[in-house]
């Protein structure tokens, strides 16, 4: 297929593509998992900056949320996404999980985006704190994960969720563990 790319690994059964809208020249999402030694031959900023850019497919928990606008920076991360009424609770608001999927992902991608290539992370343990509830009114939210700490064995980070006129909505505090992504590969 023209303007598509195909890449696969030898440790995963995952294919991807980019593609790329032959008329307009715009970039259509794709989601999937990135395999393993692609993303380890990336430094985690380069990783992080593919996966915005489209060049990587987006993780495919991001379909619940939709992010757009997303920047990367050493140790800070950006997401902007829009809340809609696909994502209310049994009692008429937003449900807490996308404030979650948001403040989770922003933390994580801030401490992969310091981390060397060859190194990967998992998330040990979060606290969210959600401040000020959201509906489909809600319109753009911002979502800035940043790292604390980023130590060889251990990184924290924190994130905040904030609407248009900058009121904090939710915010949220993670520990993660940071490991070899050989030596964890070869445990299976």
């Amino acid at each position: 297929m023209p303007g598509s790319r195909q890449i696969t690994s030898e440790h995963d059964d995952v294919v991807w593509r980019e593609i790329v809208n032959d008329t307009s020249g715009e970039q259509t999402i794709e989601y999937g998992v990135v395999p393993v030694d692609v993303m380890a031959s990336m430094s985690g900023l380069d990783f992080v900056r593919a996966i915005f850019a489209r060049r990587l497919p987006e993780p495919p928990i991001m379909q619940t949320v939709e992010p757009f606008d997303c920047t990367a920076e050493s140790g800070v991360v950006v997401i902007h996404s829009v809340p809609g009424l696909r994502h209310y609770n049994p009692i008429g608001s937003v449900h807490g999980g996308y404030a979650a999927i948001l403040l989770d992902s922003a933390m994580g991608l801030a401490v992969q985006s310091t981390l060397p290539a060859g190194t990967g992370y998992t998330t040990l343990e979060f606290k969210i704190s959600l401040v000020r509830g959201m509906s489909d009114a809600s319109g753009v939210v911002r979502t800035e994960g940043r790292v604390l700490n980023a130590g060889r064995r251990v990184a924290t980070a924190e994130a905040r969720i904030t609407d248009a006129k900058g009121r904090l909505i939710a915010h949220a505090t993670t520990t993660c563990l940071v490991f070899e992504i050989a030596k964890a590969n070869a445990k299976g």
